[in-house]
């Protein structure tokens, strides 16, 4: 995107398409941290092969990645090939809860702090946004740590029994 862009987001497969964009930019910027914030993650592209490749490509011991959501079911289950990246990368990738709030309540947010966002204002429509507008980002980010203040860590990357 050029400076101060933002282009809408009118159904699934563009939402996908702008999440897999945006996982690219971040490789391709070297952006130093990835906020992505749903209730589920139930319908992001976080298992495809392509989108393992640019986080694979993203992530070094400097990169930080952290997930928000009301609980990570959803992403144990449909999103295997990431749950296999992140055991790799786990010093990267921090999973955090809020169960405080309501599914409806939740942003639908991918954040590259100073660079770009994709969100959803209508998650079961797919109705949103891409943009790089400073202004937005802000909001985004303000968004995002209204959710992390009142969240715990969780979904660890391995288990330990006895």
């Amino acid at each position: 995107m050029s400076e101060a862009e933002s282009r809408l987001i009118t159904s699934r497969s563009s939402f996908h398409d702008a999440v897999r964009s945006g996982f690219a930019s971040a490789a391709r910027l070297g952006c130093r941290e990835l906020w992505l914030c749903d209730a589920d993650f139930a319908d992001w592209p976080l298992g495809e092969r392509f989108v393992i490749e640019q986080l694979t490509l993203w992530a070094t011991s400097q990169r930080r990645l952290t997930l928000l959501a009301s609980h990570f079911d959803d992403v144990a289950r449909r999103h295997s090939r990431w749950v296999t990246w992140r055991r790799e990368w786990a010093h990267v990738v921090h999973c955090r809860t809020n169960t405080e709030l309501e599914r409806s309540q939740f942003p639908c947010v991918m954040l590259a702090p100073g660079a770009f966002s994709v969100a959803l204002s209508s998650p079961v429509q797919h109705r949103g946004r891409v943009t790089d507008v400073p202004a937005d980002l802000l909001l985004w980010k303000e968004s995002i740590d209204a959710v992390l203040q009142r969240s715990e860590e969780s979904f660890p990357a391995t288990t330990t029994g006895l």
